[in-house]
């Protein structure tokens, strides 16, 4: 598979994934809240979490069930400062059949990991959508001069990489080739499409095909075509 699609496959997968979660997210916040008993709960603690070179603090909160068993749990959400200071009195939600899902009444606590899936969700499955669109209309453009352009013969010039992308590291090779119009004399220049192998030892010929449209060489398609098919 070349790179490029594992990239545009890679993001709709992980788009969908993070949509999907969001999805089960919401079902289980709602249905949560549907049983959920309130109370009054205390920060006991603040738990420090080491991120990189960077700390954060989680609320270890007390409260006691409707049952009278004394309950401690730690909230999923962390910052820097800490949002919560210790003794701080705060809204406690918990279910009576599972004391140990207390969560803090807050919409961070309760929608946060739900907003931050959707949101990275939306995002991941746009880029997605936007590489297979592209795609798609690149295919349509090269059919079309292809069918309806114009064929000339372009001298091949070199083959160079093209730096404005970049995957893992690496970037894509372009073939160069050049074509003098012989009614204007100008010389127009065209590079092929982004190629993720060295074409050059599969380079034979001095020119290469290229179509482009009539009257307006700069929407042009070099045909790559002779060279072997990337199939990972």
């Amino acid at each position: 598979m070349r790179i490029k699609s594992f990239v545009k496959y890679g993001f709709a997968v992980v788009g969908v994934a993070l949509l999907a979660g969001a999805a089960i997210s919401y079902t289980n916040t709602n249905k949560f809240l549907e049983t959920a008993v309130t109370t009054k709960g205390a920060v006991v603690d603040l738990l420090k979490i080491r991120s990189d070179d960077s700390y954060s603090f989680k609320p270890v909160i007390e409260f006691t069930a409707a049952n009278g068993q004394q309950v401690e749990f730690t909230s999923l959400g962390s910052s820097n400062p800490p949002a919560y200071s210790v003794g701080e009195s705060v809204e406690v939600l918990y279910s009576p059949s599972d004391v140990q899902s207390a969560k803090i009444n807050s919409f961070s606590a309760l929608w946060g990991g739900f907003l931050v899936m959707l949101i990275l969700g939306v995002v991941f499955s746009c880029v997605a959508a936007v590489m297979f669109l592209v795609g798609k209309l690149r295919n349509r453009r090269k059919a079309y001069l292809q069918r309806n352009g114009v064929a000339v013969e372009a001298e091949f010039q070199s083959v160079s990489r093209n730096r404005s992308i970049s995957v893992n590291g690496e970037n894509p090779f372009v073939i160069v080739c050049q074509w003098l119009d012989p009614v204007s004399s100008a010389m127009h220049v065209f590079r092929s499409e982004s190629l993720w192998f060295d074409p050059s030892s599969y380079i034979k010929d001095k020119t290469i095909r290229v179509f482009f449209e009539r009257n307006n060489p700069m929407k042009f398609h070099v045909d790559v075509s002779f060279l072997p098919k990337l199939t990972r």
